[in-house]
């Protein structure tokens, strides 16, 4: 995307927003790196927001029309909701990269790091890993219910080793740790929950273009100040992949377009719901492509 105005116009207003944060360099570093910076929760979350966004806006100029006149729907995954957000106007690009590096901060903050930890369980469905979390010590939650058969879990770093250990004497295909800085999307965000409450109170917040699915309702939304309820709600609850994408199939939906890096939630609609048209657009050529499609 790097090659398109739109797109680059994007990063630069993100980077601009975070004060200088990224050096000015945020397409340099998404681009050649050092991995070990871009991979930083503070860095990573904008990133992700221009390189989503940004291939939102390269579309609307390939194809010389809005976004509501393309989807009826949007939805974004965890942080990915704020570029969801961004996309159907409810604030703009500056806006969302200071609240995710708020949210980013916040949640990094919340507990010291190794004392929490998440972990993907693969091959087994929801209810099989509510019944096991419920006779494991400690607090693990189910963090993301992505789809069928890919469910991850969060909590207190000992009592999600346990699950783990549960998960593969239960014959579960595949249980492991992942590599993240702290157990998201659990009760031990409660603080910063607290935190980006009071941040996101005092931004204003637009009626979006098109409705919104979103992680906690797994339901379209359009109501503003309900919007800004449920980004708070978003840090402790569970990421209602899953249910987001049948409720849009029940709406009518059968195409789903991944916008940004990589073809993860493309994967996790075709896993879900097999008949869909599924598919993603993170280069020049995926653009043109997509182009054609909605031209």
């Amino acid at each position: 995307m790097e090659a398109s105005a739109s797109a680059r116009a994007v990063m630069e207003a993100v980077d601009g927003a975070l004060d200088g944060a990224l050096g000015g360099d945020l397409l340099p570093l998404m681009l050649a790196g050092p991995g070990e910076e871009l991979t930083l929760t503070r860095n990573a979350q904008p990133a992700l927001l221009a390189t989503a966004l940004g291939a939102v806006r390269a579309l609307e100029s390939t194809t010389g029309k809005p976004i509501n006149a393309m989807a009826d729907y949007v939805a974004g995954h965890s942080l990915g909701e704020y570029t969801a957000l961004a996309a159907a106007g409810v604030f703009d690009a500056e806006v969302a990269a200071r609240l995710l590096r708020h949210r980013g901060e916040a949640m990094q903050n919340a507990m010291p790091v190794g004392t929490g930890a998440m972990a993907a369980l693969l091959g087994v469905e929801i209810d099989a890993v509510e019944s096991m979390l419920g006779g494991i010590d400690g607090l693990v939650e189910i963090a993301n219910d992505n789809s069928v058969g890919q469910v991850v879990i969060s909590g207190d770093a000992g009592a999600v080793d346990a699950a783990i250990a549960a998960a593969k004497a239960a014959g579960v295909r595949r249980a492991v740790l992942l590599p993240v800085s702290a157990p998201f999307h659990c009760q031990l965000m409660a603080p910063a929950a607290e935190a980006m409450q009071a941040k996101l109170a005092e931004t204003e917040f637009h009626a979006p273009i098109l409705p919104i699915f979103t992680n906690v309702s797994a339901a379209p939304e359009n109501a503003p100040s309900r919007l800004r309820e449920l980004l708070v709600e978003q840090i402790t609850a569970r990421v209602r992949w899953r249910e987001t994408l049948l409720n849009m199939a029940e709406h009518g939906v059968g195409r789903f377009v991944e916008l940004g890096t990589g073809k993860v939630l493309t994967g996790l609609v075709k896993r879900t719901l097999p008949d869909a048209e599924a598919f993603n657009i993170d280069s020049a050529e995926d653009l043109e492509a997509a182009a054609v499609l909605f031209s």
